[in-house]
């Protein structure tokens, strides 16, 4: 499914515009995204899967903690690696919610699926030591990788570090970054509540989210 991509840049700009002009909030955004983050990991996990959600202190981080919610509120096995501390009020309040509905704050010996919540768009190159080691620890693992919008380490350099992701869940658009990517990885495209009229405004046609909310492209 052919999709005109958009920079990150314009990404940003949408998603300010739809929160300043037309009321939509931040944490309800960020519920959607972790939702259809969910719905994808639980398409690929089974009963008895060990799931681990690696989270930043930002909007990427609160979306992977509500999937992680999310899937510990349909039976599954979840655990968190959280890369910081988490002081921002909205991913704070997430993390609360996925503790209270039974995610384990912490690494498991073994995991079946590892998912890449650390960043998203607002991370900055180089990385940090720690986020260098949370890659290496990642991509060594025998897991089914999934990033939340653009993986942690992206860049049009290759040999930068890469979160080796199996897939990729981004968020409202494709985004042109994803173009350096190797063309195995699946890449999925989330409605998270943008209206059309945003897209217009932007002169990109709006995924047709109206029968299906998570679009392989």
């Amino acid at each position: 499914m052919a999709m005109q991509a958009i920079s990150l840049e314009a990404f940003k700009k949408m998603d300010y515009l739809a929160v300043e002009k037309y009321g939509l909030p931040v944490e309800l955004m960020m519920e959607n995204a972790g939702l259809q983050l969910a719905r994808l990991i639980a398409l690929k996990a089974s009963k008895n899967s060990k799931i681990t959600i690696g989270v930043g202190n930002g909007n990427n981080g609160g979306g992977g903690l509500v999937a992680a919610r999310r899937l510990a509120a349909w039976g599954y096995d979840v655990y968190l690696d959280l890369a910081v501390a988490i002081t921002k009020e909205l991913p704070r309040t997430q993390l609360e919610r996925a503790v209270l509905f039974g995610v384990t704050q912490r690494l498991p010996s073994t995991t079946d699926i590892w998912v890449d919540a650390y960043l998203g768009f607002s991370q900055r190159l180089p990385l940090s030591k720690l986020f260098l080691e949370k890659i290496t620890l990642a991509n060594a693992a025998t897991a089914h990788r999934i990033s939340l919008d653009i993986p942690i380490g992206i860049s049009k350099n290759r040999s930068e570090p890469l979160f080796k992701a199996n897939q990729v869940v981004t968020l409202a658009a494709p985004k042109t970054i994803l173009e350096f990517l190797p063309k195995e990885i699946g890449i999925y495209i989330a409605d998270i509540g943008i209206p059309k009229a945003v897209y217009t405004e932007f002169d990109i046609e709006m995924p047709c989210f109206a029968r299906q909310q998570l679009l392989k492209i």
